[in-house]
């Protein structure tokens, strides 16, 4: 991976903590180049643990999990969670999982609430934010949503849409600071973070 260079001068590496494509293609938005790491990480929630703590405390881990493999690298660490009526909603997993989560989501609300981290490898300091964001559903019958997931299949997408794609058909609004949060990865907040690190997105070549 081609080294990215400061404006003193200094090398540094760019690492996104995680094999989702998504969070892949969004990264790629920024025209950087940055190598790929896979977290090994336990995403169980703990005893208790709020839907926001949850979110940024794996986005930490994630980041700093695989940091002792990339001297002189800024780590980047992501993690979504989706919650409904204030319990943490997972990835559907397959087609029935999926036809009884949009189901229940037929008409109302879902909050997503993705944490972003950054982590110098070297020193060990991170910077991480919470970004929310609120999705409205459709009404949804049965009919469409068979049809939705015959054309697309959602299943490691929580909430059981990919928004990025003919999801959005299901949606009637989404509400939040950044709209690539509800995909998996808040560039504006992670462009802030980086810029905390002596990182300009701006300034790369």
């Amino acid at each position: 991976m081609k080294s990215l260079v400061l404006s003193k001068n200094i090398p540094l590496k760019l690492v996104l903590a995680s094999t989702s494509v998504y969070r892949r293609m969004l990264l790629e938005k920024l025209r950087i180049p940055f190598a790929v790491d896979r977290p090994e990480v336990d995403e169980t929630a703990l005893p208790g643990e709020a839907p926001a703590d949850l979110a940024l405390r794996l986005s930490r881990a994630k980041a700093a999990a695989v940091a002792p493999r990339h001297p002189g690298a800024l780590i980047i660490g992501s993690d979504q969670v989706a919650t409904f009526d204030g319990q943490v909603m997972g990835k559907p997993g397959n087609r029935d999982n999926a036809v009884r989560q949009l189901r229940q989501l037929s008409g109302r609300n879902v909050s997503f609430l993705t944490g972003v981290c950054v982590h110098n490898a070297d020193t060990g300091r991170q910077s991480a934010r919470l970004v929310p964001c609120e999705v409205g559903f459709r009404t949804l019958d049965d009919n469409a949503i068979e049809r939705y997931l015959a054309k697309e299949q959602p299943y490691d997408c929580a909430a059981s849409a990919k928004a990025e794609a003919l999801g959005i058909a299901l949606l009637t609004r989404m509400e939040g600071p950044d709209p690539n949060a509800l995909i998996g990865l808040p560039l504006i907040a992670l462009v802030d973070l980086l810029a905390e690190h002596g990182f300009s997105v701006l300034d790369q070549p």
